[in-house]
């Protein structure tokens, strides 16, 4: 009987052991959970932005992370509509140009925050030729095409997944741009992922591919004042590029064919310079872009490590460094904003109040034998990425 009484006893407390390591390993697995749930502090929101004149329904997604970055993008031209980051005093506004309505998208805009494609910048009288055929473009920037013609990828519904990791969160884009729209060749599926970190970088991930031999140059257009006042300009602000060589343009915009070194122009930024020291300079090619309008030819020997351009205002304190494995970047001043367009808190955008930084092959590359090649040819796949990191300095 004593024999029973020490087994039962002993089962008891093998039993009590048993809970107690179950209750320990479940506590393990709770303070996991918290762990993880801890490090989820990138967030990304659904919510409804309209309907289209078409009746097609718009959402509006919103990125954010623990360092008081948002990123607010639309599905209407998978545009970023909304930008805040800390200034130096830890205040988050909004540092990019946009709408507070669906409606003003839809209207005739010079593109802002939004997806551009299926050709970024320019192409010569909207012309080009494939293994001998030519095709004709869409005109819109008379006598030339301009990103991707008048219903271009800023002028459309793109569907969206969206998915968190942790640390980032990101929003994905498609879109599929049918053979012969606005006179491209090549049925061309296109994904454009936006990603926000949490030590404030906001990556765009391009890719794309078709079943026809075509042309492809992605960009994101996006209107900068890192004020967060647009009723000042963006000439204050002190700019970096990493490139030697500008491509110059004619009358049209259109570039020349060949490369000039900026050494001893307006267009050296190899130093950090203020926006508004050179541009009213006499210049042939400031005259023509009324201002910064061109493309730099990168200097990016790491592509996709070296910070080839930065933007650096002193009284805000904020800082955008950008990083791509394109060969190219378009520095657009803003000279053509003229006071016409509305702001979301009254008032207008006026001259020279943003500044545009596309990261790109270089304009009318398809005429151009010397430039990069954009040619996407089927079995191929498009693959960039650009990344805007936010800082300050204090």
């Amino acid at each position: 009987m004593n024999v029973i009484k020490r087994c039962v006893f002993g089962i008891g407390l093998l039993s009590l052991a048993a809970i107690s390591v179950q209750c320990k390993n479940d506590k393990k697995m709770d303070n996991a959970t918290v762990s993880s749930d801890q490090k989820a502090t990138v967030t990304i929101e659904k919510s409804s932005y309209g309907t289209t004149a078409k009746g097609e329904k718009v959402d509006s997604y919103k990125l954010k992370n623990q360092n008081g970055m948002e990123v607010d993008i639309i599905t209407f031209g998978g545009r970023i509509t909304d930008l805040k980051v800390p200034n130096k005093e830890g205040v988050s506004e909004n540092v990019v140009i946009g709408f507070n309505s669906l409606a003003q998208y839809e209207k005739e805009n010079p593109f802002f925050g939004a997806l551009i494609g299926r050709y970024g910048n320019r192409i010569a009288k909207g012309k080009f030729s494939l293994d001998g055929k030519e095709y004709q473009l869409a005109i819109n920037n008379a006598p030339n095409a301009l990103h991707g013609g008048p219903q271009g990828y800023f002028n459309v519904v793109w569907k969206a997944d969206e998915a968190k990791s942790g640390e980032t969160a990101s929003l994905k884009l498609s879109y599929l741009s049918k053979d012969m729209e606005e006179g491209y060749p090549g049925n061309l599926q296109v994904f454009v992922t936006y990603t926000l970190t949490n030590d404030n970088q906001l990556e765009v991930l391009y890719e794309a591919t078709t079943d026809k031999k075509t042309v492809v140059n992605l960009t994101q257009h996006s209107y900068f004042n890192l004020s967060g006042d647009f009723t000042k300009t963006i000439l204050d602000h002190e700019l970096t590029l990493n490139a030697d060589k500008i491509v110059p343009v004619d009358a049209t915009l259109i570039p020349t064919g060949k490369l000039e070194d900026v050494a001893n122009t307006p267009f050296d930024f190899r130093t950090p310079k203020l926006i508004g020291k050179d541009i009213n300079a006499k210049n042939e090619q400031l005259e023509r872009g009324k201002g910064y309008d061109h493309c730099w030819v990168l200097n990016n020997p790491e592509k996709g490590k070296t910070i080839i351009a930065k933007v650096y205002h002193a009284p805000s304190g904020r800082i955008l460094e950008v990083t791509t494995d394109e060969p190219g970047i378009q520095f657009y001043s803003g000279n053509f904003l003229d006071g016409t367009l509305p702001t979301p808190k009254g008032g207008t955008f006026g001259h020279r109040t943003a500044l545009c930084l596309e990261t790109e092959h270089y304009p009318d590359s398809p005429n151009q034998k010397n430039f990069p090649t954009t040619v996407l040819n089927p079995g191929e796949n498009y693959k960039t990425k650009t990344t805007f990191k936010f800082s300050v300095k204090k």
